[in-house]
């Protein structure tokens, strides 16, 4: 394996400067022996410079440990989950542009062992195992059913830990809200009022375009994220950025009703 990366790093940059743009345009900015691929991302350095402000609460040691990573695009975040001794690493995306190119970037990088396949959120089920480490990264927003998609997730492949990241819009502010909420404000006939609040739970669907993209469907604000992934089952454990939550599994709420009450219980699941 090292004498095949040598080799490739000893060719030409022109020779794989025309490979890159061959499978471009890239949406990630990966840099494979100095050839950055996508060097004019009207984000910048995206995704380094993002990573970079949450890797620190990734175990910086994952030495025997699964991933996922969901929506892997050119395989970013599949690449940096090897460099940090993941044992295996599954990448998954439903565009086989993208894959194609996670494929020649992991070749070229020597990560020829990361498994890359076509599927998307929906389908994780057929992957038919859990991973102690689940990414799900800038999909959520993309989704027409972004609640089903963390409920599959939690069904199906999460086994312990979920990365998980969302565009979100609107304040960072989480208001507390009741655990049973009023029907009117206590001895009155008025309703409550804490559904004006900003800071309530609040998904904001996207009818058009947003920044030239027809599949940017949601813009949750803060206080939604936090709360759809709480209802999906997952802990909160950290919340390195405004836009990056570090969950683990946790029991899911209303399970405990039956298999009406919540998509993760199925028809033969006791109440």
């Amino acid at each position: 394996m090292r004498n095949i990366v040598a080799a490739r790093l000893a060719r030409p940059s022109e020779e794989l400067r025309n490979r890159v743009d061959a499978l471009g345009p890239w949406f990630q900015n990966i840099r494979i022996h100095g050839v950055e691929t996508a060097p004019e991302h009207f984000l910048g350095d995206y995704p380094a410079f993002k990573f970079a402000g949450f890797a620190d609460a990734i175990p910086a040691d994952l030495g025997g440990k699964s991933v996922l990573d969901i929506g892997c695009n050119a395989g970013f975040y599949s690449f940096e989950m090897k460099r940090r001794g993941a044992a295996e690493v599954v990448g998954i995306d439903s565009d086989d542009r993208y894959l194609e190119q996670a494929r020649f970037a992991a070749a070229e990088l020597g990560f020829e062992d990361i498994e890359f396949r076509n599927l998307s959120v929906y389908d994780v089920a057929r992957l038919g195992r859990r991973f102690d480490l689940v990414i799900f990264m800038g999909v959520l927003y993309h989704l027409r059913h972004p609640l089903l998609a963390l409920d599959l997730i939690r069904e199906h492949v999460a086994g312990d830990l979920l990365l998980f990241q969302t565009m979100q819009q609107g304040p960072n502010d989480v208001l507390q809200v009741p655990e049973n909420h009023p029907f009117h404000v206590p001895g009155t006939t008025r309703p409550p009022t804490y559904f004006d609040n900003p800071a309530y739970p609040r998904m904001h669907f996207i009818e058009q375009r947003f920044a030239d993209d027809w599949t940017n469907w949601w813009a949750p604000n803060a206080a939604c994220s936090q709360a759809m992934l709480r209802a999906a089952g997952f802990a909160i454990e950290a919340n390195p950025e405004p836009e990056v939550y570090l969950c683990r599994t946790v029991d899911v709420p209303y399970a405990q009703y039956g298999p009406a009450a919540v998509y993760p219980a199925t028809a033969g699941d006791d109440a």
